[in-house]
């Protein structure tokens, strides 16, 4: 069945190259949601591949989020707006997959 089946990380390494892309790394508050995101799709990966897959999959979400508040931050003030609604969807995210 489904037990088996690989772990997506297509979604999670896109997000991280955008963030690279959009300079995240020159922003300090976007390199920290850009190195959380690299390291959770690492657990990501090590969890999967112990065969703990909704564990995985709850990690990949957080990577997913910390990549796209890296970008959102890497934007700067213009988008302090969309980075205010980001961060409290991370937040709820995080409230939800402990």
């Amino acid at each position: 069945g489904c037990a088996n089946a690989p772990l997506k990380t297509d979604a999670t390494t896109s997000g991280i190259r955008a963030a690279e892309e959009a300079g995240a790394a020159k922003v300090p508050q976007a390199s920290l949601y850009l190195q959380l995101a690299r390291e959770e799709l690492d657990l990501a990966k090590g969890l999967a591949a112990k065969g703990d897959k909704e564990e995985a999959k709850s990690m990949l979400l957080r990577a997913e989020a910390d990549a796209e508040m890296a970008i959102v931050l890497s934007h700067g003030d213009a988008e302090k707006s969309k980075a205010m609604a980001a961060m409290e969807r991370v937040r709820r995210l995080r409230q939800e997959n402990p």
